[in-house]
């Protein structure tokens, strides 16, 4: 049966609570008070501390939160698939940057949400008013402790405005963050349960409705970066001591004559990792809330 590192909501005292979920049962760490304490241990020590939890609840009514907290970041990784040079330079007016950058040695890398404005599974995911063509990216996310160790793997949903991208890739940071451009799923998978992360089946389908208006499908093995080299070009000049989620890019990006509509949901599944599922909103005022659970201290 399946572990995920997950973050919920104390049915007790409305505490965040890092736990182990396991199959329809979630046990709370013990001598873990949060994700930020977890991320920054050595691996070993990492692995150890899972191996230690209190008594098990049920999953049902219990409230997930993002599995990231304190000074988490998440980062996120471009055009490291062939469809995404693709569709950039399909998009954009300056087409020859995102060639380059295929096989540069050089990533391209870009930070992509604190720990507070991430969204998790459940919860809308939203697209700029001032956007008019949006879309999700289904990414396969790196999970990292503050010695630059991959601990994890998790989803991510980098939603990425395109009209905005497309006139001036100089635009990307307005195209990327955004109130709900950051989704993950409740979970990560850590890395000593997953055997080949460059092997994992990435699924979306996008429902309107009753209809499926869009689906795709991918593998990380058409990944042209290696996750250890990301994750080493992330930390060469940024230390992150509470860990970092990066998301290593898509592979599946619609055609030019589809764009994300209000109520649309998203739903992205990673082989051995779950799935991701989120409605779509428009607009930074459904996401209030997110600055609300900070000083509540929810997030």
């Amino acid at each position: 049966m399946s572990m995920h590192l997950v973050r919920y909501l104390s049915p007790i005292d409305g505490r965040p609570v890092p736990g182990v979920r396991t199959g329809d049962t979630v046990a709370p760490l013990e001598g873990v008070n949060s994700f930020a304490e977890l991320l920054r241990l050595p691996l070993d020590e990492l692995q150890a501390a899972v191996g230690k939890v209190g008594t098990a609840l049920p999953v049902a009514g219990l409230k997930f939160l993002p599995p990231l907290d304190g000074r988490g970041e998440v980062w996120c990784a471009g055009v490291t698939y062939e469809r995404s040079r693709g569709a950039r330079m399909e998009e954009s007016s300056e087409q020859s940057v995102y060639d380059k950058v295929y096989t540069a040695d050089r990533p391209e890398l870009f930070q992509k949400a604190p720990a507070w404005r991430v969204v998790v599974d459940g919860e809308p995911v939203g697209i700029r008013s001032d956007s008019g063509h949006d879309v999700p990216e289904p990414e396969l996310a790196i999970v990292a402790n503050s010695h630059g160790e991959i601990v994890g793997f998790t989803i991510c949903n980098d939603m990425s405005s395109r009209s905005i991208e497309g006139v001036n890739p100089l635009y990307v940071p307005q195209a990327k963050l955004f109130a709900g451009g950051c989704a993950l799923a409740s979970g990560i998978r850590p890395v000593w349960e997953v055997a080949d992360p460059k092997a994992l089946g990435i699924n979306l389908v996008i429902r309107r409705g009753d209809t499926e208006v869009f689906s795709g499908t991918t593998s990380t093995a058409k990944l042209v970066r290696e996750l250890k080299d990301l994750i080493a070009a992330l930390f060469l000049p940024n230390d992150f001591p509470d860990g970092v989620i990066l998301a290593t890019g898509t592979g599946i990006v619609p055609e030019l004559d589809f764009t994300l509509a209000d109520g649309d949901v998203i739903t992205i599944t990673i082989d051995d990792l779950g799935t991701l599922t989120n409605p779509v909103t428009t607009g930074k005022e459904p996401f209030a809330f997110l600055a609300t659970d900070t000083l509540e201290g929810l997030r």
